[in-house]
């Protein structure tokens, strides 16, 4: 077990203001493999101050050339420690180490690298000439950035905000979730940043909502459900206070009817199943023409019944154990619900025999899925997957539009061509052809409520700063 007592503040571990502790579960033995201590508004305030005073001190007045090297020593600190970052993930939500050692080792490296590039070539303010006067565009950062993660991509998503963040001269409060926290603290630890630049505190619900609303925070970058971000949007509209918020999704895979699915085995799985299907960009829809309907159906099922479920660090397991037993319960519901709502249960629907530790639900599909139902509207965030029948293309685009969220999606054809323009009718913020695959250098976001504003590529800097124009004469 990996006991802690302090928290990341003001460049050095800090001792809790309080005495409670909060143990840390391993998702594939329920077995307690840390304990950290429980944040309070105390703590909040002291990583709030130090993040303010490290701004005035002189992060926000660094060079660009400064903040990118930082960024760049950060990067090759967090390298030495990348396999046990990653082991450490899979332990904390059951995320298979395959996936962690990429997704959660080395996407946090690729993006700090890209943002220390982007920020060493980018001006921090720019000539404008018009027909009356000359304006000189000043980009300034934004101030102290509360950024809370969640816990299933917890250094990824905790990196995405830290790095444009910093490159734009932020300085941050991260709030993890207390239950995927001991990777931040190998995190911080790499951290070779000022002092106050960045703090660590890992904190329920209620010491993440004292942060939101702080008065020294100057914005908010938020990613976790969509309930929780429509709460934060209201305290930060009511505040006038920035914020991103990356929320739910219900994403779409669209199968067109000349698809060749078999040929496209690994790239269809990693779109629906990825992370036991705890991912909100999951394709858990799946719209199968009537043409087909049949042999999708059999080949999603097929792909969920060979699934390896088991351990998480064994490389050979690609379904790993749901994060908590907690969430394990809500997806059992879902899938109770669906049967109850009339749904065909094809494979799955139970926890997986001989796993008898651990929170392991079997990959589960269904069949004969309407759109309007439980299984079709509701996020499940995890391994299951509702095969919905549609009857022309018109038809398929409009049921792939018929959702509250618009995160992600796919389109599966032959004709890659054809396909990127059914992907154009999509209303989602990101969609892939033939897969799904985010890329560092591109805006990743969702419309209507899977959330405002974006994340990744140079569209992320521009979130943690404020223009200032000076008009000369």
């Amino acid at each position: 077990m990996q006991p802690k007592t302090r928290f990341f503040i003001d460049g050095r571990w800090t001792h809790a203001a309080g005495d409670g502790t909060f143990d840390i579960l391993e998702a594939a033995s329920e077995e307690v493999i840390g304990r950290i201590p429980v944040a309070t508004p105390d703590d909040m305030d002291a990583a709030v101050i130090a993040a303010r005073r490290a701004g005035a001190a002189g992060w926000a007045s660094a060079t660009l050339g400064e903040r990118a090297d930082a960024l760049h020593r950060f990067a090759a600190a967090l390298e030495e420690v990348v396999r046990e970052v990653a082991e450490t993930v899979s332990r904390e939500n059951g995320m298979p180490i395959r996936l962690s050692r990429f997704l959660e080792g080395k996407f946090p490296l690729i993006l700090m690298r890209y943002y220390s590039e982007f920020i060493r070539t980018r001006p921090s303010e720019e000539l404008r000439q018009s027909a009356f006067n000359r304006t000189l565009v000043r980009r300034l950062p934004v101030g102290v950035v509360a950024a809370i993660v969640p816990w299933n991509y917890p250094v990824t998503l905790a990196v995405a905000k830290l790095a444009p963040a910093l490159a734009a001269g932020c300085t941050v409060v991260v709030k993890p979730s207390p239950g995927t926290s001991l990777d931040s603290y190998l995190v911080a630890e790499r951290a070779d940043l000022p002092a106050g630049v960045v703090n660590w505190v890992p904190g329920d619900r209620e010491v993440g909502a004292y942060l939101v609303q702080h008065p020294g925070i100057d914005k908010v970058a938020f990613t976790g459900s969509t309930a929780a971000g429509r709460a934060i949007g209201a305290v930060c509209g009511r505040l006038i206070r920035p914020v991103t918020l990356e929320l739910g999704g219900k994403s779409a895979a669209i199968v067109l009817p000349d698809a060749d699915l078999s040929a496209l085995s690994p790239s269809f799985f990693a779109a629906t199943l990825a992370n036991n299907g705890q991912t909100c960009v999951s394709c858990s829809r799946v719209l199968a023409p009537s043409s087909r309907y049949d042999e999708v159906v059999e080949f999603v099922a097929g792909l969920a019944a060979d699934a390896i479920v088991g351990d998480p660090l064994d490389p050979a397991t690609t379904i790993g154990p749901m994060a908590s037993a907690e969430h394990r319960f809500r997806v059992e519901g879902f899938i109770a619900r669906g049967i109850a709502e009339g749904a065909k249960l094809v494979t799955g629907g139970g926890r997986p025999a001989g796993l008898d530790r651990g929170w392991f639900v079997q990959p589960t599909v269904f069949a004969d899925v309407e759109n309007n139902s439980t299984l079709g509207q509701q996020e499940i965030f995890g391994p299951v997957l509702s095969v919905i029948r549609y009857q022309d293309e018109d038809d398929a685009v409009r049921i792939a539009n018929d959702s509250d969220y618009g995160l992600g999606g796919s389109v599966w054809s032959a004709d890659a061509n054809h396909a990127a323009e059914v992907a154009r009718r999509v209303d989602t913020g990101t969609i892939g052809v033939n897969g799904y695959s985010i890329d560092p250098q591109a805006p990743f976001g969702g419309v209507k409520q899977s959330g405002l504003g974006r994340e990744f590529g140079p569209e992320a800097v521009l979130a943690y700063e404020r223009l200032q124009s000076i008009y000369l004469p």
